[in-house]
């Protein structure tokens, strides 16, 4: 076997001299579903304003034009958006894209020193921010040489800061004044080199790099999304992805799944979305409530708190449809919690990358809840390989690496040659996941293939004894990594973050916590083969660092428990021997 296609091809024509905001705003492609007007795209969700295509036209056109007018944006030119998710973040991005403009949008929570570093990487001309940022925005703009008048404010109600000009300013300006560009329409093919983003990867090792993404890959992942979802059958109540549904947009619009696969995908789909601007799990059930939502991407931690949280049974959340968790696999184990706790709600699960302009897998739409364990189906237009550590291609349920090519992978990184040549090689993506394929081109992610442990010669897959960790009562959360040891290698060790109620009774009992820590390890211990036994111990913590897309950062997890080895810190319960 060479390569493993996706079912459900050939796709529909994909565009190719379509900027991103054309696609979206101006042209009808024939896998875009038909939606009653008025077609309400957006709502606030802390004020519940509603926004139609009507006037996000009216102010993507003004906007863009003030930035002319201000700052004469050009051809090619960046710009930045530092700021959570609002309801005028599509709005930025769209009004750059009638310039020809490029976007790089920024992680809010990123200090002055990581902000200037990707203005600098990206030579960002002026920078779009919320209020809360705007200080950050200021020590980082100044840096690299970006003058205040080139940093503009999201509104936000009740916050006014100083004389510092917001968008609802320009797009009232531009509104006034006559239009100062004339929107080129691309030429055949240039959609696949003119660049529409510069979106950072994760950086979990060394710096993060500016991944290369053209027009083409977001309407060519919109589009094979779409084809995707329209090949669903029976009757439209029963469907997992509907026209019309609300969907939530909590995930962050800078990172790539929530700018392509909710801002873009769900709108194209037909679906109005809630924009929410900063996470909070209490708060996010009652947006779910208030405003009835239907549909609910998410990443692995939200699932955990949707199966643990006692506040979930506070409120009405009987509108849930359908639920995509996406960024990092979710196990078994949990989706059968989640089934259980919302019976009527279908589960499934997508995987993808920034290299790959998101999503490589979509949720099988024929099963209300995916296949267990599964990281979703390959998607139309995908191919893949699996391929052994020699290159060698390998078959259906055989363990290796994920090798992809799709209309929507990106171009490489920005000004990075040697990066590129590891990653992109003659148009396919080297994912460094390791995966096994089934003959239902279903993709199961064993794990990082940097990050496997090797216990005795033995490779033992983290994700998966943190599957089964999240299925014990006192467990929260948890990441597993390797510790050194002189006879085996490296043994397990998993960092937990306990349960609230389990955290009251360790007050409480200063011997509870060994108990707790005996009970952990021999959950482990009485499901899985000894080599995958917690022999580096349990070791209680507040939260696992993640990134913003719900990726553990496994890497400070594994210095942090080798400084608590060398100095004598780690503790494991007395009784409990792993069978080594």
């Amino acid at each position: 076997m060479t390569e493993i296609s996706g079912p459900g091809g050939p796709l529909p024509a994909i565009p190719d001299d379509l900027s991103l905001v054309q696609f979206m705003l101006d042209y009808r492609h024939p896998s875009r579903p038909s939606v009653a007007q008025p077609d309400t795209w957006l709502i606030e969700d802390s004020t519940g304003r509603r926004v139609t295509v009507d006037e996000i036209r009216t102010r993507v056109e003004a906007l863009a034009n003030a930035f002319k007018i201000r700052w004469n944006i050009e051809e090619d030119d960046v710009i930045c958006i530092f700021s959570p998710n609002h309801i005028d973040y599509p709005v930025t991005v769209w009004a750059a894209h009638r310039l020809g403009a490029t976007l790089t949008t920024s992680n809010p929570a990123f200090t002055a020193v990581e902000l200037q570093y990707q203005l600098k990487l990206t030579k960002a001309r002026a920078v779009v921010v919320h209020p809360s940022n705007l200080h950050v925005a200021l020590d980082a703009a100044r840096a690299v040489g970006i003058p205040a008048e080139r940093i503009v404010l999201f509104d936000v109600p009740g916050i006014s800061i100083g004389s510092q000009a917001t968008v609802s300013e320009f797009v009232g300006e531009g509104m006034t004044k006559p239009l100062s560009f004339t929107e080129r329409r691309l030429q055949p093919g240039e959609a696949r080199t003119k660049l529409a983003f510069l979106s950072l990867s994760s950086g979990t090792t060394g710096r993060p790099k500016a991944v290369c993404i053209p027009h083409i890959s977001p309407i060519a992942n919109v589009i094979m999304m779409a084809h995707a979802a329209n090949l669903q059958t029976g009757p439209l109540e029963k469907r997992s992805y509907r026209p019309g549904d609300v969907g939530m947009a909590l995930l962050p619009f800078y990172h790539i799944y929530g700018l392509v696969v909710v801002m873009h995908f769900a709108i194209f789909y037909g679906m109005t979305l809630v924009v929410i601007p900063k996470f909070s799990f209490s708060d996010m059930l009652k947006s779910i409530e208030r405003h009835k939502i239907n549909y609910i991407p998410v990443v692995p931690p939200i699932v955990v708190l949707l199966c643990k949280h006692p506040d979930v049974l506070k409120y009405d959340l009987s509108s849930l449809h359908a639920l995509k968790s996406g960024a990092a696999p979710l196990t078994a184990e949990l989706i059968k919690q989640l089934s259980e706790r919302f019976p009527r709600m279908s589960i499934g699960q997508s995987y993808g990358m920034t290299e790959t302009c998101t999503t490589v897998t979509f949720p099988q739409l024929d099963m209300h809840i995916g296949t267990p364990g599964s990281a979703g189906r390959l998607l139309p237009g995908v191919r893949a390989k699996v391929i052994d550590p020699d290159g060698k291609l390998l078959g259906y349920e055989q363990p290796g690496q994920l090798v992809v090519w799709s209309p929507a992978n990106a171009l490489g990184y920005l000004n990075n040659a040697q990066a590129t040549k590891e990653t992109f090689v003659d148009g396919w993506i080297y994912t460094g996941d390791e995966v096994v394929i089934n003959e239902q081109k279903d993709i199961f992610v064993v794990d990082r293939i940097k990050e496997l442990l090797k216990v005795r010669g033995f490779q033992v897959a983290p994700a998966e004894l943190e599957g089964h960790l999240l299925d014990h009562p006192d467990v929260t959360d948890v990441c597993v990594v390797g510790l050194p040891d002189e006879y085996s290698g490296e043994v397990p060790l998993a960092f937990v973050v306990p349960t609230m109620a389990t955290v009251q009774r360790m007050q409480k009992d200063p011997e509870e916590e060994a108990r707790v820590k005996l009970s952990i390890m021999k959950h482990v211990s009485d499901a899985k083969v000894n080599y995958k036994q917690l022999a580096g111990g349990v070791e209680f913590i507040d939260s696992i660092p993640k990134n913003p897309s719900g990726k553990l950062l496994r890497r400070f997890l594994r210095d942090r428990a080798r400084e608590m080895q060398a100095a004598g810190k780690l503790s494991r319960p007395a009784g409990m021997k792993a069978k080594l």
